[in-house]
Formats: C-alpha cells, structure tokens, sequence
C-alpha cells in the first residue's frame, strides 16, 4: 500500500473561519500517526477530509499516485471508527461486523467466515451471538474496529475512539489497539486530544494549533525537543520562567540561568525558559553550584512510587517530579532550592511564565 499524502490542505466555514490552513503530510505506509491538539484545532476537521467526508477548500490528497481528493467516501475504501461506535443495537455482534459486508453483497456463508475471523482477531469470538447491550465499553469498541475492518480497508481512522472509556480501560485498550495495528501493519491515524493516548501509541505525533501543524516527528522527538513552546507545554508538563537574554544565558527574577548551549538570540531579548519537572532537583540544601532558585513547597502528591513537588518561586509556580524516597525530608511551607540543569532547559521566544500542563 501507498504512502498517504496531503498537500496544501485547507478547510474554511462561514465568516471566512479557517479551520485547517495549508496543511502539508505524508502518513507513510503500515504506520500510526496520531493528529494531537486541544479542542478546535482542526484535528477532526482534517481527519474528516482524509476520510471523503468533508470537502477541502483548497489542497489536494494524494494515495500514492492517485488523486483521492474528489472521490467520494465510500468510494476511497477507508475504516473509520468514530467517538460514539454507532453499533445497531437490534443485531448480533457478528451480524454487525458483517453488515457492511451484506450491503456490498458478499454471500452469507463467507460474510460470516469473515466477521468470524475478525472477532477472533479483536478477542470477541465468543462473543458474536451476543447483542450489543449486553457489552461493556471496551468490548463495544473492538466490536466497531472489526466492522471498519471488514472491507479490508486501505486507511484505517479513528477519531477520539477511546474517549468513553474509563482511565484504566482506555490505557488497556491503547495497548491492544496498538497491537492489532501492528499485527495487520495498516496505515493508521488516530485523532486524540490525550497526548499519553498519542505517546503510547503513535509511531509518529502531529502537534496541531490554530489549524496548522506545530511538529511532526517521533513521540520521544517531540516530547525532548519540542520545536515551539506550545508544543513543550502541551506534550506532558514543563516549567516556564520568564527571562532575558544576558550574553547567551538568561537573566530570570530568581537568578541568573545558563544553558548547555548559548541562546540563540540577541542580547535583552525576551525569552521564556522550560524545564520538565522530572528534570528539576529539589533539595532543602543550597548546591552553590548555579542555576539555582530558592522556592517554597507548597503542595506534594504521590503518584504511585513518585511524588510531584509543588513549589513557588517569587510568583512563578514550578513543579518537580522525585522518587518518594528522595522527597522524605520535604515538607509543605519548607523552603528549599529548585536546580534547573544547564542540559535540561529549552528556550523560546517570549515572555510568557508558569506551568502548562
């Protein structure tokens, strides 16, 4: 199968709204791409596109060589599972993995050979008499994965597929689904505002905002060098300061920071600075060592073998993930001193600070 292809793909509604704006990918072929953003991003709006359900404003979609951009849905021969699973409650499990099947005129004996296999490959074959009530959340979204599986589909999209379920099954079932799409190596774009949903699954990540593409890459790639400061905010949690730009390290309220490398900007240029919280040290003793700044405790949550440390600095909030057994001399209203290593800080443009989580 063929490489996907958007070029210059645009979506504008009424009152000259721009919902997706110049949209440039390429989702290569029997890899999971997930498109991850907040609310109103686009992410939707673009899956939607890919999938013949909306037309593009502008733009062209491409399956290797054919230009897929006017044909119609049902033609372009894609899987598409949607938030709510839209199962027919008065059928049977299998008779609904075969419907597709029946519509398109395949005879019942081998509709049900297929609809047999597909339960057993999403591990619901003694399922398939059942009706669809009788399900549990997790059971209902494999029963909707093998119906968009059926016709053997060319693209497989799914869009939030997970949303519904609980914390525990959906991490369950971001695993299994991961597994499944790795067993029939199909092309796979899954749309998610959950970027641990987009870590765990994705062979690659495209950071929407605004209707454009922020970074695309590897989730790891994303996660340790974002390329923009919405991007470092939004995948997983970083601390912010505000600075300014001193002869390549960055003047901040609480001192002054250096970094591994001298920031790429002018003198008194305004920055923001960010430190993951798994790389931020606390200690209740002064290191002399630099890149130090002196904060109040102001909160401590475990998190199963970790805690997350909750301090002040001035009034900018930061946060530090330790080992509980590191944090057992910390105590709320305790002063202590923050570490920010010269290898862990990232800088971007502006003068934005606190945490973004």
């Amino acid at each position: 199968m063929a490489d996907l292809t958007l070029r210059g793909i645009s979506k504008e509604f009424g009152g000259g709204v721009r919902a997706v704006d110049s949209v440039d990918l390429t989702f290569a072929n029997g890899e999971l791409t997930a498109l991850l953003g907040p609310s109103g991003c686009g992410k939707t709006t673009l899956l939607r596109m890919i999938a013949g359900l909306d037309t593009p404003t502008g733009g062209r979609i491409l399956l290797g060589s054919e230009d897929i951009t006017d044909v119609p849905a049902h033609a372009r021969r894609f899987g598409m599972v949607f938030q709510s699973f839209a199962l027919f409650p008065h059928l049977n499990v299998e008779d609904n993995v075969a419907y597709a099947l029946a519509i398109a005129g395949m005879d019942k004996a081998r509709r049900r050979n297929r609809a047999r296999e597909l339960l057993d490959l999403v591990q619901l074959a003694d399922y398939a008499t059942r009706r669809i009530g009788e399900l549990s959340g997790g059971q209902r979204q494999r029963v909707a994965i093998a119906r968009a599986l059926a016709q053997e589909p060319r693209i497989f999209l799914l869009d939030e597929p997970m949303s519904a379920l609980d914390a525990k099954l959906r991490e369950d079932m971001q695993v299994e689904l991961r597994l499944l799409q790795q067993k029939l190596g199909i092309t796979t774009i899954v749309v998610t505002h959950d970027q641990r949903e987009a870590m765990t699954m994705a062979d690659r990540i495209v950071v929407m905002s605004a209707g454009r593409t922020e970074q695309v890459g590897p989730p790891q790639e994303i996660y340790n060098r974002p390329a923009s400061r919405f991007v470092a905010s939004f995948i997983g949690k970083a601390n912010f300061l505000a600075g300014t730009v001193r002869d390549g390290a960055v003047e901040t309220a609480g001192g002054m920071l250096h970094l591994e490398s001298p920031a790429p900007f002018r003198n008194g240029a305004p920055v923001s600075l960010a430190c993951r919280p798994e790389s931020t040290r606390v200690s209740t003793r002064s290191r002399q060592a630099g890149n130090e700044i002196a904060a109040q405790v102001t909160f401590i949550r475990d998190i199963g073998p970790n805690r997350e440390v909750f301090l002040e600095a001035g009034d900018v909030p930061l946060i530090c993930e330790m080992r509980g057994s590191e944090s057992d001399d910390l105590s709320v209203g305790a002063t202590v001193f923050a570490h920010l290593p010269p290898e862990a800080l990232l800088v971007f443009p502006g003068d934005h600070a606190g945490i973004v989580s």
